[in-house]
């Protein structure tokens, strides 16, 4: 990808705007050797929006030679930059404040921005941020820029803490999400912590009456670290099953997946915790969703009393750039991050200034097993 990016800078200078970019796994000989074919789409002028989507050409390129741009392998690149002739254009870009020429350190960190897969028009704001604190910004190091963006988009991120507990009263956190991003486990994983490490008296409620399989797996953490387990149906239920685990000090909520679009099911959960009166409620999503689709779920389900963003599967990753227009758009501060499968290992408290160095590249994406 920095290959590619190069390349586009010579051809179309600093100001080319990348409008898209994806790897090309190729045929089977390609992906058995190991050289991933990289196609970018860029253009150094972007036109007014137009009312009826229409064929629009990328700025014409010449042609280049393998020694055109020195020390950089051409061979694994088959495709640099695709003509986008046959492309329909049908969504508006944004305006993009031109940068002027960019020192090779600040082009570094743009390449290594979007590797990380933050958006190109993001990846070029934040570097614009930097520009307009520091005049002197061509003259510093790529290592020196990359840090000071870390600490920009620090600044960004609001976090929670742990769960926490009150002497002498019995505290409900809620877990909600969609379908597949892992509360079950994560339930569990909590569970496990403060009741093996925190000392603290702990009970599960589950309302995943749906998944009769995700019953039967929280049933069997439960035995396992010998907690009482309540499972219910309805707001009645619910009441029921708080009283009975009142003398704790913690009790964790389990809840169906469901969709942000089903607006009944919605309702249903808003109903339930109205019930449940439950003093956090965090909003579980997979760190593995595009940037749309996380701050889509992030709006709808913040209307059923969410009070925090608790983010999975950040093992499952190649880059974390997707988390940045979330934390920047949200609302919701972070509370948790999930690592992996292991139980209760692979989970940590959101901490600022970790997820900015892990979106950035500075510190690896765990790997789970």
């Amino acid at each position: 990808m920095r290959e590619a990016l190069s390349l586009v800078r010579y051809q179309m200078g600093p100001d080319a705007v990348v409008l898209h970019t994806r790897e090309v796994r190729g045929g089977l000989l390609r992906r058995l050797v190991g050289k991933p074919l990289v196609e970018i789409d860029a253009t150094t002028e972007l036109e007014p929006p137009r009312r009826v989507a229409r064929r629009q050409p990328i700025a014409e390129r010449r042609p280049f030679k393998s020694d055109d741009v020195h020390g950089v392998d051409l061979s694994s690149i088959s495709k640099t930059l695709k003509p986008s002739s046959t492309q329909a254009v049908a969504v508006k870009p944004r305006p993009v404040k031109k940068m002027g020429s960019m020192s090779e350190s600040l082009f570094q960190l743009y390449a290594e921005l979007i590797e990380a897969e933050i958006r190109e028009d993001l990846a070029r704001t934040l570097l614009e941020r930097l520009a307009d604190a520091d005049p002197h910004l061509a003259e510093r190091s790529a290592e020196v820029l990359k840090k000071r963006l870390a600490k920009l988009i620090e600044e960004e991120i609001r976090t929670t803490g742990p769960i926490r507990t009150v002497p002498g009263k019995c505290r409900i956190a809620a877990l909600v999400g969609p379908t597949g991003v892992g509360k079950t486990t994560t339930i569990a994983k909590l569970a496990a912590h403060y009741r093996l490490k925190e000392r603290k008296r702990v009970g599960l409620i589950t309302v995943d009456t749906f998944r009769i399989a995700a019953i039967e797996q929280l049933r069997a953490y439960a035995d396992i670290i010998d907690l009482p387990m309540e499972v219910v149906s309805s707001a009645g239920e619910m009441r029921q099953a708080i009283a009975r685990l009142a003398d704790l000090d913690l009790i964790l909520m389990d809840t169906a997946g469901r969709s942000p679009r089903d607006e009944i099911k919605l309702q249903e959960l808003t109903a339930l915790f109205a019930e449940a009166a439950p003093d956090e409620v965090h909003l579980v999503l997979s760190a593995t969703c595009s940037a749309m689709h996380l701050s889509q779920m992030s709006e709808r389900f913040a209307e059923s009393g969410v009070t925090s963003l608790l983010l999975t599967k950040i093992d499952e990753t190649h880059g974390l750039g997707n988390l940045l227009p979330l934390v920047q758009a949200s609302r919701l501060p972070l509370s948790y991050l999930t690592t992996g499968q292991n139980v209760p290992d692979d989970i940590e408290i959101a901490e600022p200034r970790r997820l900015a160095r892990l979106m950035l590249g500075i510190e690896p994406v765990p790997q789970g097993f």
